[in-house]
């Protein structure tokens, strides 16, 4: 710009009227965000986006899923959406959720830098990291866990273990209405807990009990509209009060937590007799041809998410377990005649069992496909340019599988939205079926998956042989849901009588 014309602004800018000014000024940003939303040739079609807002207003944050469900039925399987300045594409169906996932997932194995969960994760642990700091962090993780504790105590025996301390606590309620919620949570918790801190944690520990609660907040938060708002407008939002600034705080009381057990490890770590994975990690990166991903950091975070991922899914699922067999007393008392013929009552149920009691297996996998946890997955990105069911998808681009489209396909399952094991039976067998999905696929597919079956089928025979749930007198259970970064039931009471 010329000099000259400076002076010329100045006296524009001072004498012009402020209603002529907040004209201009709205003028340029209106221009400059479609400017920024300008999609490239050949993108997914999409709703109208408003300006500014994108298209939060199509959004109910309640219940996200059935939203998207329904934007499906008018742009089709492929579609984008706008969320302040991030844009996303939403993938529907099998076929197009499996090519994101599995045939192309090469393609789509990177993890968009959400601004909130980048605040707190940054590129490290197991879950936001990318590239070869990823691929080192979950081949790691992935053996260790096969380790299953180093072979001191096999997974196996933990779990039942810790199904005896559950079922123990339960008894204790003597058969009057309770929340089995922090329970479930605790006894759950406990297997991830021994495996990479060494130890479990007792029911009546309140401070363990207060870092449960911690993590059931902090899921709930970040699953609510203030988050959704932050990941559109973090600069603006940083500055605005509300819920979101709770789940920093919480997260960083998590981070203290998995510090201090790291400090107590160093305290006494033995590299010739490891403990559990922090022993483990300690080891990796005290070797002198370490990769360089493995440092303090990444042992932070890496653990984290094994604590707080191993905790949230399996204790969910178990919830709502229980919440059906309260409310289809026919199918929890078809569940207890397998466990009483394949198991019976004096011994504890083991995973040698799991392939003589296919209708056990199958109430599991459709209490797991019924109550759809993690609707949407984990965001995906595409790491290089792509093609996707005819549309073009470049470098860059966020996407969202959504696994609800999946486990509630009409063309898929009998009844989709009704609660019925025999969509896993066929001739009175288990039947694996191949849009059975709720841990994704692919390489990004949930690194817990082993643990969580194991735990699923262990924790769930235990608690059937032991007790028969019903709801309390006068009481109407409801499978109304919460949502936030996973489907939660409603807190509930619940009856355990003791057979």
């Amino acid at each position: 710009m010329p000099l000259q014309a400076v002076p010329g602004l100045m006296w524009l800018w001072q004498n012009m009227p402020f209603q002529t000014l907040a004209v201009f000024l709205g003028l340029f940003l209106l221009i400059a965000d479609c400017m920024k939303r300008r999609q490239p040739k050949n993108f997914p079609p999409g709703p109208l986006p408003l300006p500014f807002l994108g298209h939060l207003l199509h959004v109910d944050f309640k219940q996200p899923h059935r939203a998207l469900e329904k934007l499906s039925g008018k742009y089709g399987n492929i579609f984008n959406m706008q969320f302040g300045s991030q844009t996303a594409v939403i993938v529907n169906g099998f076929q197009l959720v499996k090519e994101v996932l599995v045939h192309q997932g090469e393609y789509f194995l990177g993890r968009p830098q959400i601004p909130l969960i980048y605040e707190i994760f940054g590129t490290f642990g197991l879950v936001t990291s990318n590239g070869h700091s990823w691929k080192q962090q979950r081949r790691f993780a992935l053996s260790t866990l096969r380790n299953f504790g180093l072979g001191k105590r096999s997974l196996e025996e933990r779990i039942q273990e810790e199904s005896r301390y559950l079922t123990d606590a339960i008894e204790e309620e003597k058969g009057q209405p309770f929340d089995p919620h922090f329970k479930i949570n605790n006894a759950v918790s406990n297997i991830i807990c021994s495996i990479t801190f060494g130890d479990r944690f007792d029911y009546h520990d309140g401070h363990f009990q207060k870092l449960l609660q911690l993590i059931d907040e902090t899921f709930y938060l970040q699953g609510t509209i203030w988050s959704q708002l932050y990941h559109g407008f973090p600069t603006i939002m940083k500055w605005i009060p509300g819920p979101h600034h709770t789940i920093f705080k919480n997260w960083e009381k998590l981070k203290s937590f998995v510090k201090e057990m790291i400090a107590k490890h160093k305290e006494d770590w033995n590299p010739s007799e490891p403990r559990d994975f922090i022993d483990c990690y300690l080891k990796e990166i005290a070797k002198a041809d370490a990769d360089p991903s493995f440092h303090d950091e990444n042992l932070i975070f890496s653990t984290l998410d094994l604590f707080f991922a191993g905790t949230e899914t399996s204790s969910t699922t178990i919830r709502w377990a229980l919440l059906y067999m309260a409310l289809y007393p026919d199918v929890q008392e078809r569940v207890q005649a397998e466990i009483d013929a394949v198991i019976g009552l004096s011994r504890q149920p083991a995973m040698d069992d799991r392939d003589n009691m296919p209708y056990t297996n199958a109430v599991i996998h459709e209490v797991q496909r019924i109550s759809n946890i993690l609707p949407l997955s984990v965001l995906r990105m595409a790491t290089s340019d792509t093609t996707l069911a005819g549309f073009y998808v470049p470098k860059g681009t966020v996407l969202i599988p959504n696994l609800t489209s999946v486990l509630f396909d009409k063309n898929e399952w009998e009844t989709p939205h009704t609660f019925n094991p025999k969509h896993f039976l066929e001739d009175g067998q288990f039947k694996k079926k191949e849009t059975f999905l709720p841990f994704s696929a692919g390489k990004r597919g949930c690194l817990g998956e082993p643990l969580a079956r194991i735990e699923l089928f262990l924790f769930f025979t235990a608690l059937l042989q032991k007790f028969t749930f019903q709801a309390p007198k006068d009481v109407k259970l409801s499978l109304k849901f919460r949502t936030g970064l996973t489907l939660r039931p409603q807190p509930y009471k619940i009856c355990a009588l003791s057979r």
